[in-house]
């Protein structure tokens, strides 16, 4: 492993609240809670960090958990403190996300890219001032190939039918496989582990 070249910081996107907890916008709190339950890290609140905050050690790192609580289109705020106060680099941050373009069921790991009109994402590149930071990407679907007349907006909004439920907590499972290989900056092996089934 390259000094530095390790995930440091795993952040959930999502919305706070009891209204939004169940929503398949806040697939990437699912995924950040996920984490902290299985390196049995809990989650405590950080006013100066703008959200959730947990801390566990993985492959002999420190590698720290965040939900930010300032709702998914202002994210970049809360990650941008965090990072700044404990020294991390965009690239040594992942960020996990629900994601229109990839089906119930399907997890996807990349480094940099587009936002694919996600405003968390938008938000946190303006403030790190780069794409170059990793996501993962939690499929949801999309109303139009899932059959559904709602719009985009409504959609995520609402919580994933039953039939879609099992096969996103499944992709999460995946996603939580390979938290080990990620604090140890073994990035090919962790996107081989999750995009072979």
């Amino acid at each position: 492993m390259e000094p530095g070249n390790n995930i440091r910081l795993i952040v959930g996107l999502g919305n706070t609240g009891a209204e939004y907890e169940d929503t398949r916008h806040n697939a990437g709190f699912w995924y950040a809670d996920a984490v902290a339950r299985q390196l049995r890290a809990r989650f405590s609140s950080e006013r100066k960090f703008h959200g959730q905050v947990a801390r566990a050690r993985v492959a002999g790192s420190e590698l720290w958990l965040l939900k930010p609580n300032t709702y998914v289109n202002r994210s970049g705020q809360a990650i941008v403190a965090l990072a700044l106060y404990y020294k991390i680099s965009p690239m040594q941050i992942l960020v996990a996300h629900d994601e229109l373009d990839l089906q119930p069921g399907a997890i996807k790991l990349k480094l940099g890219g587009g936002t694919a009109g996600h405003n968390g994402l938008k938000d946190t590149q303006a403030r790190l001032s780069t794409a170059e930071f990793w996501r993962l990407r939690i499929g949801i679907g999309h109303p139009r190939t899932l059959q559904l007349e709602q719009d985009v907006a409504d959609f995520v909004l609402h919580p994933p039918r039953k039939d879609e439920l099992p096969a996103i907590e499944q992709a999460i499972e995946r996603g939580e496989a390979i938290v080990d290989l990620l604090a140890d900056g073994k990035f090919e092996a962790a996107m081989l582990r999750l995009h072979t089934r």
